[in-house]
Formats: structure tokens, C-alpha cells, sequence
């Protein structure tokens, strides 16, 4: 039995009727991990020796009959997370070797449910890129072409769930971090309603654009852990105190007498012929199912790209501010003569060239004379984004799309062309604009040259409507098996 390949509904009722223990599971997934991460570079640190000692505990737990449907689980966390005691560096020079000395919210809360954690995940530094190219550790490769990108930034994320490495990973979703890289490796990725779940300890790229969410192996798992770290958190005020709902209650509901929409805009130029395939596919499907498809508009979606690369850049050169070799990260090799002088030679050396490409657009558009002509005018147009959304939503009860324009690229293929990498983005940009929920769910494959690519589709909802996305992307993975395909590659 490969314990490597169980969802994680499978894994906790095997822990829970005794057929194996979290030893067993966490034990297999560092076999795994020693056999495949040389092949892919998923993992920038593991935890193997507290990992087992917090699988022994959890076992403890479970042969009295206690615990979560998360204790014993196998888990793996973006290297953005706050973890007492364990290193986190945002995949940057700048922060080498610091340990926070406090977990970050939804840390806590995965500990208090009892999971494993097996270690830290690659990512683009700060978050900032969309291929986990931008790393100070080196590339993730993808699981089904070791050439090709993983998608980013939470490429190692993504890597390690979509080539069995963790049952489950975390990551962050700002401009398409989630929903991209699992499109790309071919697992489900949550982008949350903005707010759902607490940034609290988790290293701030955008603050209005930062979401956390999930890679899983299911949608059904991916909804089992939001049910754990979902809600109101007194350490981030950005977290309505709104209730969290049963998002297992309706998941088997279907689909029939749904509304989908099909927007018209994501389905033009520069659409890769081979993913508008897959994805059409997919919605007939769901017309199958007993859904009503129906063509809705989003006119606004063209300057969303320009939207987010105008107060993006803003806001993370405002939350980079902190970080200048003093307070946080390591010194520089030439401290200079006064305090500018160090400031430079910490952040020229610590910071990677699209850090620093970012900090200076933002900067910019912050500066007299811009603040007005750049961005407040970005925010305004993000305004008519939300109501883009919001019109559409009174019209249909979720929209399906592509998640990105084209599949997985070569690495270091577009390294020279950074625009080309934003312009990837193109399409999971908007719901990050309007705060509102999705989902990629894999839907297909398109042929690479030398092997298939995975696809997959993006599921749309009003904010605070996981249930419903739930709802919807379970129905397909009961008429599918998209979501168990994996690499012989690696």
C-alpha cells in the first residue's frame, strides 16, 4: 500500500480505524520526498526530527480516540509562514537563517488540530513572480516536464501536493500564486474570499490583494482544511467576524439548475487553443450535470493587469520598508560610512532584481506628483472591477474560466521578458482585484513537447461563497478523474 497516494480523507479514516499510523505516513512521505524533491527542488527546508516526534504525539492522540480530521496528517507550508523556532525566509537572500520567534495564526491552528508538519516550500521571493523562478534557493521544476515552470509563487507548494511530497500544502494567492501553480501541476488550488482566512504571521506582499489558501489532492480535502482555518482572527482586522459554515454540508449537492457564466473576455487573444479546448470541455460537463450555461460580460477585465502592477508594487514597497539589515535579515558584507550607506548595501545585496524592480515602480506611483495621476486612479478602476463582478454575479451563481492563458512554460524561457510573466497572470488578477473566491481544479491535459501539460479550469464565486465552489468543483471531480492522474516523469 503507497501511503503517499491517499487523499487526506483517506489518510485520516486509515489513521483513525488503525490501519497505519502517522509514524507510517510521515515516515513514507520523507521516503518520498528523498526519492523525487532531487528530481523537482519542491522543498527549501525539512523538518524531519520534529516532524516525527509530532507524528508520535499525534499518534497518542489518536489510539485514545481523539483528535481532528487533520491530526496525523502530513502537511507542507510555503516559506512565507511564521513557524517558531524554524527558519522562514521568503525565499530571499535578505532574511537567510532568521527563525521567527512566534507562529503565525493559521499555524496555530493547524497545530492545534494536530497535523505534521514536513517542512518549508519553495516560492518566488516575497511572493513576487509567477513561476518560482525568483528564488534564492533556485527553481521548482515541474512534476510533469522537470524543464518546464511550476507556476508561482507558490511553485513548491504546488509541486509537492500534485508528486504525492504532502497530503496537503498552504500558500498565498495575491495575483494568481495559488490557482496558476496548481493549474500548472495539476492539483486543486483555493484562493479565499479576502479576509476568510488571517495573514497574521504571514510575511505581507500587497495587504489589499494577500489571500491564503490550499493545495490538496481533492476538492473535498481542500475543503475539509478551510473548515479549519477559516475565520475571525483579533490579529488581523481585515477578518470579518462572520461565521464560518459547514462547507462538507452541501458538497455532494451537484449542480443541477446551477447558473454558470462563461466570461466572454477570458476567452479571447492570446487564449492558448489547447486550453480553450480543455476548458470548454469542462462547462460541457457541466451542462451534462443539469447547469445553465450562460455568456456574461467583464469589461473591465483589460486593465486588470495594469491595475495590479500599479498598487501591488505600492504597497509591497511600503511593507519591504522593514526589511534593511538592521531589525530583520543579515548584514550587508560592506556596512559603508553612515546609516544610507547601509541601508544600500543591505537591500542591494539581500533583495533579487525583480524585488527590486517592483520596490522602485512603487515607490514611484507613491511619490508627489504621481500619488494622484497613478494610484489612486488605479483604486478607482478597481472599483469598477468589483462591480464588474458584482453585476455579473446577480446574473448567474458562479463563472468558470481558464485559469492562465497558456500552460507551463520552459524555465528561464520569459527570465528576460518579466512582462510576459505578468501577462500570465492575466486572468486570476481580477478576482484578487474584486476579493472575491476561486478555484482551479485540474481539467485536462495539452501537449507539451515532450509531455503532456496539465490544464485547469477556474471556478468563480461572490465573496464568502466557498461553500458554493465547493459545491460546484466536487461535482465535476465525481464525473472526472483528472484530479488522480499523475507524473511517471519524476
Amino acid at each position: 500500500m503507497d501511503l503517499t497516494n491517499l487523499t487526506l480523507k483517506e489518510a485520516s479514516e486509515g489513521l483513525k480505524s488503525k490501519k497505519f499510523s502517522s509514524v507510517d505516513l510521515t515516515k513514507a512521505y520523507f521516503e518520498r520526498i528523498k526519492k523525487v524533491d532531487k528530481n523537482l527542488h519542491a522543498y527549501v527546508l525539512q523538518t524531519e526530527e520534529q516532524a516525527l516526534k509530532d507524528a508520535e504525539n499525534a499518534d497518542k492522540v489518536l489510539a485514545k480516540n481523539e483528535g481532528s480530521t487533520l491530526t496525523g496528517i502530513p502537511c507542507a507550508l510555503k516559506d512565507i509562514f511564521n513557524t517558531k523556532g524554524v527558519r522562514t525566509t521568503c525565499c530571499s537572500k535578505i532574511l537567510e537563517n532568521f527563525v521567527p520567534p512566534y507562529d503565525a495564526t493559521i499555524v496555530k491552528k493547524l497545530k492545534e488540530s494536530g497535523v505534521v508538519f514536513l517542512g518549508k516550500t519553495n516560492m518566488d521571493e516575497f511572493a513576487c513572480g509567477g513561476s518560482t523562478e525568483y528564488s534564492c534557493f533556485g527553481p521548482t521544476s515541474n512534476p510533469w516536464d522537470i524543464n518546464r515552470v511550476a507556476g508561482g509563487s507558490s511553485g513548491g507548494s504546488a509541486a509537492a501536493v500534485a508528486s504525492d511530497m504532502a497530503v496537503f500544502a498552504l500558500g498565498t494567492d495575491t495575483g494568481g500564486s495559488i490557482r496558476e501553480p496548481a493549474s500548472f501541476c495539476g492539483c486543486t488550488g483555493l484562493k479565499v474570499t479576502y479576509g476568510r482566512v488571517s495573514r497574521s504571521g504571514v510575511t505581507a506582499l500587497a495587504s489589499s490583494w494577500d489571500t491564503i489558501g490550499t493545495f490538496a489532492k481533492t476538492v473535498e480535502d481542500a475543503a475539509t482544511i478551510l473548515q479549519v482555518i477559516a475565520g475571525h482572527d483579533d490579529l488581523d482586522s481585515t477578518t470579518p467576524d462572520k461565521p464560518v459554515p459547514d462547507y462538507l454540508k452541501n458538497i455532494d449537492k451537484g449542480v443541477k439548475g446551477l447558473k454558470i457564466g462563461i466570461p466572454k473576455e477570458y476567452f479571447g487573444e492570446g487564449i492558448d487553443a489547447g486550453v480553450h479546448e480543455v476548458v470548454m470541455a469542462a462547462v460541457k460537463e457541466y451542462e451534462k450535470m443539469g447547469a445553465e450555461i450562460i455568456e456574461v460580460s467583464l469589461p473591465m477585465t483589460k486593465y486588470a493587469v495594469s491595475v495590479y502592477y500599479v498598487t501591488m508594487p505600492a504597497e509591497l514597497s511600503a511593507n519591504l520598508a522593514r526589511f534593511d539589515g538592521i531589525r530583520y535579515g543579515r548584514k550587508p558584507q560592506d556596512e559603508g560610512g553612515d546609516l544610507l550607506d547601509y541601508y544600500l548595501s543591505a537591500r542591494g545585496e539581500g533583495f533579487s532584481d525583480e524585488i527590486k524592480r517592483r520596490i522602485m515602480i512603487g515607490t514611484y506611483v507613491l511619490s508627489a506628483g504621481y500619488y494622484d495621476a497613478y494610484y489612486k486612479k488605479a483604486q478607482k478602476v478597481r472599483t469598477l472591477i468589483i462591480k464588474d463582478f458584482e453585476a455579473a454575479f446577480k446574473k448567474v451563481d458562479v463563472l468558470i474560466s481558464p485559469v492562465a492563458p497558456i500552460p507551463a512554460w520552459k524555465i528561464g524561457e520569459k527570465m528576460n521578458n518579466p512582462l510576459s510573466i505578468y501577462l500570465a497572470d492575466a486572468l486570476t488578477i481580477p478576482i484578487n482585484a474584486a476579493g472575491v473566491p476561486a478555484m482551479s481544479i485540474p481539467a485536462g491535459f495539452v501537449k507539451g513537447d515532450d509531455s503532456d501539460l496539465p490544464v485547469g479550469i477556474q471556478i468563480i464565486g461572490p465573496q464568502f461563497s466557498e461553500e458554493l465552489l465547493f459545491q460546484v468543483g466536487c461535482a465535476y471531480q465525481k464525473v472526472t478523474d483528472w484530479h488522480n492522474k499523475r507524473s511517471s516523469k519524476i
